[in-house]
C-alpha cells in the first residue's frame, strides 16, 4: 500500500486518499493542542509551588513535564552518549546543543537536569511564557548594555547548582546544517562558580530529528521539523502536528574544561566542529550506537 503525504502532509491514509487525510490531520492538530494546554494547566501549579520551595524536586518535575509533552507530540526519544553531572569540586554543567527548532525544548528537557537560557521576548508570548517556566528558562536581552546583568543571574543560577542549556547558535536553522556558533555567549563558560574560581564544564550535544513516519529523514522532510526565524510559531505547529512517526537523535558528546582553551574563540571552534560533524552523521543515519 503506498504512503502518501496529503498537502503539507498526513502520513498512513492511503486508504482513505488525500480528502480524509487532510481531515485526519486537522483532527490531530485540535488533539493534539488541546493536550498541550491541558497538561500545561495541570503542571502549571504544581511547578510554581515546587520552584518556591527549596530543594530539587522541581528539576525532575520538569523533566516529567516535558516527557509529557514529548509524548503528547508523538516524539520518540533515542539518547546516545551519557550527561555530565556537576563535578565532585562543585563545577555544574553547561550544555551546548545545536538548534533548529522549538521542537529543541521539550526534546532536550525531557533528558537533561538543566534549565534553558533563552532570550527575554519569550517571557512575553501567551501560553509560551507559561511553558518556559515550568522549564525554570533564565531570560536574557542579547544585547551588550545587557551583559554584566545577564552574567550575574546566569552565575547565581551556577553557583546554586543549577545546570545550563545555552544554544549558542543565536537562532534555528534549517536543520540541514548546524550555524557558527557566536562567542559571546559561550562568555558563560567564563564565570567563575567553583570554590577555587574554576568555571563550569562544557559539554557539546548535537540534536537531529531523523525519523518521520518510521522513516529516515531527507533533506526534504526537515522542514517538517526545522523553524525558520521567517515562520510563524502556530503555522508550523500546525503542519508539524498533523504527522505522526517522529524520532529525535540527541548525541551527547564527552565533556570539555573550558580552561583547556587559549580563548574563548578557541573554545567556540572546537564546540562548534564537534556539535556540527555529530550531527552531520545523525543526519546521514550512520548507527553511532550500534542499532537504527
Amino acid at each position: 500500500m503506498p504512503l502518501i503525504i496529503a498537502g503539507e502532509g498526513d502520513v498512513g491514509w492511503s486508504a482513505m486518499g488525500k480528502p480524509a487525510a487532510a481531515i485526519f490531520g486537522r483532527l490531530r492538530v485540535a488533539r493534539r493542542l488541546l493536550l498541550i494546554v491541558f497538561w500545561v494547566l495541570l503542571c502549571f501549579p504544581i511547578q510554581a509551588l515546587l520552584l518556591a520551595l527549596p530543594g530539587r524536586a522541581n528539576e525532575a518535575s520538569a523533566r516529567f513535564f516535558w516527557k509529557g509533552m514529548l509524548a503528547i507530540l508523538g516524539i520518540r526519544l533515542r539518547v546516545l552518549g551519557e550527561p555530565a553531572h556537576r563535578t565532585a569540586d562543585g563545577r555544574p554543567v553547561v550544555y551546548i546543543p545545536s538548534h533548529c527548532s522549538w521542537l529543541d525544548i521539550p526534546v532536550l528537557g525531557a533528558r537533561l537536569d538543566a534549565s534553558f537560557v533563552a532570550k527575554e521576548e519569550i517571557g512575553k508570548w501567551p501560553v509560551v511564557s507559561w511553558i518556559a517556566r515550568l522549564g525554570r528558562t533564565v531570560y536574557v536581552r542579547r544585547v551588550r548594555t545587557s551583559t554584566v546583568r545577564e552574567r550575574d543571574e546566569m552565575r547565581a543560577r551556577l553557583a546554586a547548582g543549577d545546570s545550563l542549556i545555552l544554544f549558542p547558535e543565536g537562532t534555528t536553522s534549517d536543520g540541514s546544517r548546524v550555524l557558527p556558533f557566536r562567542s559571546a555567549f559561550l562568555s558563560v563558560a567564563e564565570i567563575p562558580v567553583s570554590p577555587d574560581g574554576r568555571s563550569a564544564i562544557v559539554q557539546p550535544v548535537s540534536l537531529v530529528y531523523d525519523r518521520l513516519a518510521g522513516m529516515p529523514v531527507g533533506r526534504a522532510s526537515r522542514l517538517v521539523f526545522a523553524w525558520p526565524g521567517d515562520m510563524d510559531l502556530a503555522s508550523h505547529f500546525s503542519r508539524f502536528a498533523r504527522l505522526q512517526g517522529f524520532r529525535a537523535t540527541i548525541l551527547l558528546h564527552p565533556p570539555v574544561d573550558p580552561a583547556a582553551y587559549v580563548s574563548r574563540k578557541a573554545l567556540t571552534e572546537a564546540l562548534w566542529r564537534i556539535v556540527a560533524e555529530g550531527a552531520a552523521d545523525l543526519r546521514q543515519n550512520r548507527d553511532l550506537a550500534g542499532n537504527a
